[in-house]
């Protein structure tokens, strides 16, 4: 059993499709960001950060922070969700880090700053605009003879759809991105993929806003 403790922000999405996936049996603790739930000490013995998302795997005993390294460890865990061919499975982790390092950090400013920040920066929104289209531009040029990002399906196309597809969030368009968005529409049919961006549910307009202020962007 997995407890997993998340939010409805990307980063908690990619860990709960993960799980939905790999079909373990898991046990949701919602946090409110909003509220501050991350910053207090029982989950700051957990994740020291006071971030989401962690996990603790009752099997093991093991308790894991940073959503890639969840990722991996899962995987690791179940045998799953990385390519047994050596080149491939190094292709997943590269995209993996790919997200963990680009999509998420520009994205995620992005999104505070085109939506929630009280002083509208044009420059500001501008500048993480710009670099998130690169990366979905980097994306699908590499997706353009494949299907996944690994050739196969992998946790490395988890952790980039978690963030790609709330594109229009971050007020970023992928009309002229073809293979990105062909990509993404595979992605949006997969049934795990459905179940897994409704958890946790949101916490509603208030406290999504609240969230999207403290949300981990790496």
């Amino acid at each position: 059993m997995i407890d997993l403790y998340t939010a409805a922000t990307p980063n908690g999405y990619k860990i709960s499709i993960a799980l939905e996936e790999l079909g373990l049996a898991y046990e949701v603790h919602a946090l409110d960001l909003g509220r501050g739930d991350q910053k207090r000490t029982g989950y700051l013995a957990l994740n020291p950060n006071g971030r989401i998302p962690a996990i603790v795997d009752r099997d093991s005993g093991l308790t894991v922070f940073e959503s890639g390294a969840i990722l991996l460890y899962l995987a690791e865990k179940t045998g799953r969700l990385l390519p047994a061919d050596k080149r491939r499975r190094w292709e997943a982790i590269e995209w993996l880090m790919f997200q963990m390092g680009g999509v998420g950090p520009m994205q995620g400013q992005a999104n505070v700053f085109y939506r929630y920040f009280a002083e509208k920066l044009p420059s500001v929104i501008a500048r993480y605009q710009n670099e998130t289209k690169r990366l979905y531009g980097v994306l699908d040029g590499w997706l353009k003879e494949r299907d996944y990002l690994a050739e196969e399906y992998s946790i490395a196309d988890i952790a980039n759809w978690a963030w790609v597809r709330s594109h229009k969030w971050a007020g970023v368009m992928v009309d002229d991105l073809p293979h990105l968005r062909r990509w993404m529409d595979t992605m949006a049919t997969r049934p795990a993929c459905q179940r897994g961006i409704k958890i946790p549910p949101s916490l509603g307009s208030d406290a999504t806003v609240k969230m999207a202020q403290s949300m981990l962007v790496r």
